[in-house]
């Protein structure tokens, strides 16, 4: 057993190591056979990884990237880097050379631990402008024989150096680790950066670990939990969840065999505990109406009475509340015919807690989940708090609000409605940037969410209305708030993604993205041909399909007495899907709207000239990096508006 307190990964590690030692800490799929590695077994590859990066010249302070997809070995490798004082700093695998080099330049990276060939090629093509970068060190020797290894070592080679280091004895390695203490500096996450460059935020031991023992305990999480680690190992919430509360509470994490079979993968877990990001959730419901759309007229029938049952009493039954035994019975054969089947084929027959954060979930994609019997909740946080903000509580469930303050976070409103918290989990500092850190942190841990909010009065729960910086208001003084709109909007399968304008405008407009995927299994039931996203986004009939979607938003929105007047009055269908390879969106998928504003200002005011229809040509990003250009001519479409609807008179 570990001496003193549990404050580090390592101590956390060698403490589950005796406590838990043949309990599965590690699985991961690899050519189809799921892999499993204990607690035992993962505690000697860490140590052994950890005297090898010792002989390698790695010293405590040093900086180590970690790129690649969701892998055991790049997990251990943090904690062996943890083992020596040294910090980790992930790095999220899907970017290109330039911005890896400007994470791996400003972090003054000196190991880079990561999956396979491709990162490889990726930092040896940017090393001569990253002279502080002395090792890198890889999973899959795949492609790799005949490359210059002097500074290329395999993740195999390391472990036997780490053997073969008689000045890394045992003894040695259990001193550096007991060397390790709470306000050590635990990881470096790289924001997503909506704004501008992303800033380095600096998280410590006792950041993460209290966040992620106070959070576990809130939700009665322990080591029999499994869970599948799919989202970038450099976002937070991967980092808490994976790692944080994967250590504090001893339950096995599994790794995917590759993004594509993600979700084949995830119904053979079956975890008890599952976080997503609101577009997981978007997505698993899209495939779901796809495969419906294709079933008989007698299934499709049964499927959507079912649902429209579940809808009205499943969250009920979910939270334990009255329902009657007519209902009762009827959700139970629909249980029996449909949710059951529909919950294994998404994967989460064995859900027990359901998150997803990252941002605002779609009311309607949120309730239908919960209505099946999933125990989805919200819950707000950001990097800066080492994610937990606030959490939903069991039975206080709610599609608008994000819960009550997390144990030991103080959550307060500032004049100006931006909310405002203080925890446990603020994090030290952004890494080189102090004048960012004191534009965000008060001197007394405040921390500035840029997110405006306030707090309901008959629950008491947070409710987030959009970054503070995005709500805006009309010319007629209405609010608006884009990212609420573009949520109802994004409920519907065949809608990938939305940016809604309207600030200082006279009326709302939005870009609109189809869903390929959902879209095109439309156009091949309806023998539609088409030959690119961009022809069919220009297809009269989609158009017509989206602008039933904005009318069904702007009905609903009617009844909202606050976000009334944020109809859509008029929108088009983007000719090329916003790409974070453009810069459009981030690496999470979070849209840069200062960027879409200034690259597609000629279509924004056509939305607003009276114009039907616009020509575009944009610049766009290859995956090998060459550049091309869309064009073609969209169409403006103009929907109806409804008349705002009181409290009051929707209850008559």
């Amino acid at each position: 057993m570990v001496q003193g307190p549990l404050d580090s990964f390592p101590k956390l590690l060698m403490d589950n190591a005796v406590r838990l030692g043949d309990s599965p800490a590690s699985r991961e799929k690899i050519y189809g056979i799921w892999m499993s590695w204990t607690w035992r077994q993962v505690a000697d590859e860490v140590r052994e990884f950890a005297a090898g990066l010792h002989a390698l010249g790695l010293r405590r302070g040093d900086r180590v990237a970690i790129v690649g997809e969701n892998r055991p070995r790049l997990y251990w490798s943090m904690v062996a880097a943890h083992c020596l004082g040294a910090v980790p700093v992930p790095v999220y695998q899907d970017s290109v050379a330039e911005e890896m080099q400007y994470v791996l330049e400003h972090a003054e990276v000196k190991f880079a631990v990561v999956e396979d060939q491709e990162q490889v090629d990726k930092l040896l093509s940017i090393k001569e402008r990253l002279p502080g970068l002395v090792e890198i060190l890889y999973q899959d020797e795949r492609g790799l024989r005949n490359y210059d290894h002097s500074h290329l070592h395999g993740f195999d080679k390391v472990k036997q150096l780490g053997r073969d280091n008689r000045a890394m004895d045992g003894a040695t390695l259990e001193s550096e680790i007991a060397k390790g203490r709470g306000d050590d500096i635990c990881v470096i996450l790289y924001t997503s950066g909506t704004t501008g460059k992303p800033k380095g935020v600096v998280l410590s031991n006792d950041n993460v670990l209290v966040t992620a023992r106070a959070s576990a305990e809130f939700d009665k999480l322990g080591p029999n939990e499994e869970t599948l680690a799919y989202l970038p190992m450099a976002w937070v919430g991967d980092f808490i969840f994976s790692m944080g509360q994967a250590y504090v509470c001893g339950f096995c994490v599994s790794c995917p065999e590759s993004p594509e079979t993600m979700l084949h993968d995830l119904k053979e877990v079956g975890p008890t505990f599952f976080f997503a990001p609101p577009r997981i959730f978007e997505n698993l419901l899209t495939t779901v109406m796809i495969r419906m759309e294709d079933a008989s007229a007698i299934k499709r029938r049964v499927f959507h009475s079912f649902i429209e049952h579940a809808k009205k009493v499943g969250g009920r039954i979910l939270d334990h509340k009255e329902v009657s035994l007519p209902d009762r019975l009827y959700y139970a054969l629909g249980t029996l015919l449909v949710y059951g089947p529909l919950k294994n084929t998404l994967g989460m027959s064995r859900v027990r807690i359901g998150y997803t954060a990252g941002e605002a979930i779609g009311p309607e994609i949120f309730q239908f989940y919960r209505s099946l019997g999933i125990n989805l909740k919200q819950l707000y946080g950001q990097t800066e708090a080492s994610v937990f903000i606030t959490q939903q509580p069991d039975g206080e469930v709610g599609a608008d609000s994000v819960g009550v303050p997390s144990p030991g976070v103080e959550v307060k409103i500032a004049e100006d409605g931006e909310v405002l918290y203080r925890s446990p989990g603020v994090f030290l500092e952004y890494y080189k940037n102090p004048d960012a850190t004191r534009e965000t942190k008060t001197e007394d841990g405040w921390v500035h969410t840029g997110d405006a909010g306030f707090f309901e009065e008959d629950t008491g729960h947070l409710r987030i209305i959009d970054r503070a910086k995005d709500v805006g208001k009309l010319n007629d003084g209405s609010l608006f708030a884009p990212k609420y709109v573009e949520n109802k909007l994004k409920f519907y399968p065949n809608v990938l993604e939305v940016v809604a304008f309207g600030h200082q405008r006279d009326y709302v407009t939005a870009f609109v993205n189809i869903d390929l995927n959902a879209v095109g299994n439309w156009a091949e039931r309806n023998n539609i041909s088409y030959a690119s996203y961009q022809e069919l986004a220009a297809h009269p009939q989609v158009n017509a399909a989206i602008k039933e979607h904005v009318e069904e938003v702007n009905r609903s929105l009617a009844g909202d007495p606050m976000l009334s007047g944020s109809q859509i009055r008029r929108f088009l269908v983007l000719h090329k899907e916003l790409d974070a390879d453009d810069g459009e969106l981030t690496r999470t998928r979070k849209v840069r709207r200062r960027i879409i504003a200034e690259r597609y200002g000629a279509l924004i005011d056509a939305l607003y000239d009276g114009s039907t229809s616009v020509h575009a040509e944009t610049e766009v990003t290859y995956e090998d990096g060459r550049k091309g250009k869309i064009s073609g001519t969209v169409a403006i479409v103009d929907v109806e508006t409804y008349p705002a609807v009181s409290k009051q008179d929707q209850a008559a």
